[in-house]
Parts: structure tokens; C-alpha cells; sequence
């Protein structure tokens, strides 16, 4: 073989290695796509924190949605233990669904991103304020967001107030999860079922509140129920459904359902969703 041969061949093995390239990263893009955007032997490591809040961890990258450190929110009616937030390892970034007080903790995305990072949020929302050395990242909806280990695009979600809010779907070290921040239910399930499910675990509101501070008072329930919770998990394709959003008491404005998690539990009996509690500070056993 000469060395025109050589070249001729390195240049088409290179073209080929390219081409493949490319096609992999724009799949990683792709709504549909069951292509994550890290494979790692030790996988993903997912963390309640209090409320709505959960950590993702991978060994080298830390991301956050909805942490809340800030006893102001909810003071002395959530019984949640408050979970620290600044001990994130690698790369972080923080998630915001809206930018309501109880999902956009400024104390907490302060903590989360001592060390830098991004704080991605939606698009249309204006969470202040971002923390000194982090990146601002609006975001619009459907449209994938690379983040180092992660991938996470923005979905739609209905807020009880109307406000801008999002869910977030997040693929990493072969899983990929569903957060539903404190949606209300909506006619979207079906399409991002279509375009992004199965998923690992979805993350859903269960307490179905019912609030008084918009008046007049509709009487109707401003946040997912246990049963709408477990209707939208299986209709994204849910293997299984981690209840958040539920467990303050003592308020007339804001009421929840009697016993969220038993009523979830009820409704799952004959449903091939799993459903799964996790205290807040505690870590995501992976059963499949």
C-alpha cells in the first residue's frame, strides 16, 4: 500500500468516526431519544431533600432541582427536616420548576452553587437572585439543555395560579427521571409520554391542596392528587412513582388531602406502578 493509499483510508476512517459522532449527539437531542447523556458503572444516585426538592448525584457531577433550605417557607407547618445543600461534588448545576418562594429557595440555590455552576430555569420566569460566579441558564420548553453528565429539557406543567412553571426530564448514568415541581394535571402527559418515557422514577406532587389566597376561591385542587399523581405515572410510563410535595398542616389557606401517601398507595394496588416513599434525606434504592 502507498502512502496516497494511507491517507486516502485515514481520511474516510476519520470521515466515518465523525459522521458517527454526530449522530450520536444530535440522537442525544432528540425528544424520542433513549440515548443518555452519560453511562457511568456506578450509575445515579438520587437524594430526597425536603418538600419538592431532590439531588442527583453522579461521582463527578451534582444536580439539583427545587432544593429548599429556608425554614421562611413554610416556617413551622412542614415538618420536613430541612436538608443541607452545599456539600456538591464536581459539576453542579440547580433546576428550578417556577419560581414560587418553596421551589426557587435563593438561600438554597446560594449554598448549592457556592463554588459556581449554573442555575437553569425557565424560560419567561425571572429568579433573583443568581448567586455571585454561577450562570444563569432560561430555558425554553422542549428544548434539551447539555449540562455536562446531564441532559435536561424543560416540559410543560400547569401551575395553580397560572404562573410559568415547567416539569424537568433528566437523563443520567442510564436512568432517566421525571420532575413534576407542583403541577396540577394537564392534557400534556400523553406527548411527553410519547416523547421521552419510559422513565426510572417519576417525581410527582401528591397532596392535591386545596387554597384560599386567590379569591374567589375555586374549591378545587391547585396541585396534583394522590390519584391524578398515579394517573399521570402511568400514562408517562413510570416503573415507579416518588411522592414530593406533601406534608404541611396547620393552615387554613392551604389544605391538603387527608393522608396522601396511604390514598397513593390505595390507588396503585392494582396498577403495575411501583410506588416508592422516601424520607427526606434519604437516598433512592434502585430496584430494576
Amino acid at each position: 500500500m502507498n502512502n496516497d493509499d494511507r491517507v486516502s483510508r485515514h481520511r474516510i476512517s476519520r470521515r466515518r468516526f465523525l459522521s458517527g459522532s454526530a449522530g450520536l449527539a444530535a440522537s442525544a437531542l432528540l425528544p424520542g431519544s433513549h440515548v443518555f447523556a452519560a453511562t457511568n458503572a456506578e450509575g445515579l444516585r438520587i437524594q430526597r431533600l425536603a418538600w419538592a426538592g431532590i439531588r442527583l448525584q453522579l461521582p463527578q457531577a451534582t444536580l439539583f432541582i427545587d432544593p429548599l433550605v429556608n425554614p421562611d417557607a413554610w416556617g413551622s407547618t412542614l415538618k420536613d427536616p430541612l436538608i443541607p445543600v452545599g456539600d456538591a461534588v464536581g459539576d453542579t448545576y440547580v433546576l428550578i420548576t417556577h419560581a414560587h418562594p418553596d421551589h426557587f429557595d435563593a438561600k438554597a440555590v446560594g449554598e448549592a452553587l457556592g463554588n459556581g455552576g449554573a442555575l437553569v430555569y425557565p424560560a419567561g420566569t425571572n429568579p433573583l437572585p443568581i448567586p455571585r460566579g454561577a450562570r444563569a441558564r432560561p430555558s425554553a420548553l422542549w428544548e434539551p439543555q447539555l449540562l455536562g453528565d446531564f441532559t435536561a429539557t424543560p416540559v410543560p406543567a400547569s401551575d395553580g395560579y397560572g404562573d410559568p412553571q415547567v416539569s424537568w426530564v433528566v437523563s443520567a448514568g442510564g436512568r432517566r427521571i421525571f420532575h413534576g415541581g407542583d403541577t396540577l394535571w394537564h392534557g400534556h402527559w400523553w406527548r411527553i409520554g410519547r416523547q421521552f418515557g419510559p422513565f426510572d422514577a417519576a417525581f410527582l406532587p401528591v397532596n392535591g391542596a386545596r387554597f384560599g389566597w386567590r379569591k374567589p376561591v375555586s374549591g378545587h385542587p391547585g396541585v396534583l392528587t394522590p390519584e391524578q399523581a398515579l394517573a399521570a405515572a402511568t400514562i408517562l410510563g413510570a416503573r415507579r412513582l416518588v411522592p414530593i410535595h406533601y406534608g404541611v398542616s396547620g393552615l387554613e389557606e392551604y389544605v391538603e388531602v387527608e393522608d396522601p401517601i396511604e390514598r397513593l398507595r390505595k390507588a396503585a394496588r392494582e396498577t403495575s406502578v411501583g410506588i416508592q416513599v422516601i424520607a427526606p434525606g434519604a437516598w433512592m434504592g434502585w430496584r430494576q
